[in-house]
């Protein structure tokens, strides 16, 4: 294994993490977000060298770029995460049994958190600060679009942990070529867990081949269903923002699924869209009620394809359907368990909504964009957990910690 010396030095460097205080965690973290904002120049510098290799059209464009208002962005994350309680040494469960041996369960970090992830250079900012307040120490694989931007960033990274005497090694970027993820994904000996971020087939080939245990990120396949009683200026806002806030981001909306009864109101609440741009794939009935009202150009009709696609971009499709468990049964089949949403003014309907679908977040009258970390108060995020075990939903700090039982006693022998 080329990169043993690699973890190894990576597994030594997170034991040292695990001795030190919270106050210099979170001093590391605070002058860290200053630096960010310092180093800005240098960091887009990097990005722009990402960013002249890919077109713009790419739809993996807009999160490939940095500017100084997201880097900004970014600072406010990491303070946000230094200002955060410490996850670690919660007692999460006590007992004392009949002969006096008191048990502890209480929360310890993971050790060595492996991620890979694609043209998302904000991710290294992140996954570092969310690792050091959790004492992890991580180990980076991004991808080649944008490994400038992530070796600039990692740099910053490791020049303020040198000013602390702090093993640079707690945060590793890994070289941008196939091997190295092949090699992470075999390091049982050093990494504890890999969480990949990314599309689809990056995701299945990290489940698929990992010999260390995977904790999946899906991909965003996000619906709205506007239901028989659904406000449409409510509607037509989150429609909007779900859609056209950030295209190429995971909690974007792919796909409108309307009740049949309210086709009347479809035009209204899809016009904003025009604006934006938005081409839209709508089935038979939508596309009829908006074929005289919706640009010509931007409506097609709908084909299967249209459906369970995250497009990542300026797209999305349309379904119609009788009544919400028309709407639940198209979500089940589409749906990537990531955020789901629902427009409606009846409590009831809501319910049976929220109780029903499988998803990690279920909106009621909410934009799918609040599916964030920061947004839910958790500061930076590590990715949206679309699986069950462990973690699901927006992963934070708490989501970054295992647990360990400690036992103490005066003496106590088993007979």
């Amino acid at each position: 294994m080329e990169l043993k010396s690699t973890f190894e030095a990576a597994l030594a460097a997170s034991r040292k993490l695990n001795l030190m205080d919270q106050h210099t965690i979170n001093r590391v973290l605070v002058e860290l977000a200053d630096e960010a904002e310092k180093q800005t120049e240098r960091v887009i510098a990097a990005n722009a060298r990402d960013l002249a290799k890919m077109s713009p059209d790419d739809p993996m464009y807009d999160r490939l770029m940095l500017t100084p208002e997201r880097i900004a962005g970014i600072a406010s994350d990491i303070r946000q995460v230094a200002a955060l309680p410490s996850p670690l040494g919660r007692v999460l469960d006590e007992t004392v049994r009949p002969n006096g041996m008191k048990i502890t369960k209480v929360s310890v970090p993971f050790g060595v958190i492996g991620i890979i992830y694609e043209a998302r250079p904000n991710v290294s900012f992140d996954v570092f600060s969310l690792c050091f307040k959790s004492a992890n120490a991580c180990v980076l694989k991004g991808g080649t679009d944008a490994h400038e931007s992530n070796t600039a960033i990692v740099g910053v990274i490791r020049e303020v942990l040198t000013r602390f005497d702090i093993d640079p090694a707690c945060v590793t970027l890994l070289p941008a070529d196939r091997s190295a993820t092949a090699e992470l994904l075999a390091a049982v000996d050093y990494v504890d867990v890999i969480i990949p971020r990314g599309s689809q087939s990056l995701i299945n080939y990290v489940r698929d081949n990992s010999r260390v245990p995977v904790i999946e990120t899906g991909a965003g396949i996000c619906h709205t269903y506007f239901d028989a009683e659904g406000d449409r200026e409510k509607g037509r806002a989150i429609v909007f923002n779900s859609k056209t806030r950030r295209p190429s981001v995971c909690n974007t909306l792919d796909c409108l699924v309307i009740h049949e009864s309210r086709l009347p109101d479809l035009s209204f609440i899809c016009a904003p869209l025009a604006g934006k741009e938005v081409v839209i794939y709508a089935d038979e009935q939508s596309y009829t009620a908006l074929k005289e009202q919706y640009p010509a150009h931007l409506l097609e009709q709908a084909t299967p394809e249209s459906y369970g696609t995250e497009f990542l971009s300026l797209k999305m499709s349309i379904k119609t359907v009788p009544d919400i468990y028309g709407a639940m049964d198209h979500v089940a089949r589409y749906s990537s368990r990531h955020s789901e949403a629902i427009v409606t003014e009846n409590r009831a309907m809501a319910a049976v909504y929220e109780r029903s679908v499988d998803a990690a977040c279920i909106y009621v009258n909410v934009s799918t964009a609040f599916t964030d970390g920061a947004q839910f108060g958790f500061g930076a995020e590590i990715g949206i957990s679309t699986q069950k075990l462990h973690a699901r939903g927006p992963m934070a700090l708490a989501e970054l910690t295992s647990y360990k039982f400690l036992i103490e006693g005066d003496g106590q022998v088993r007979e």
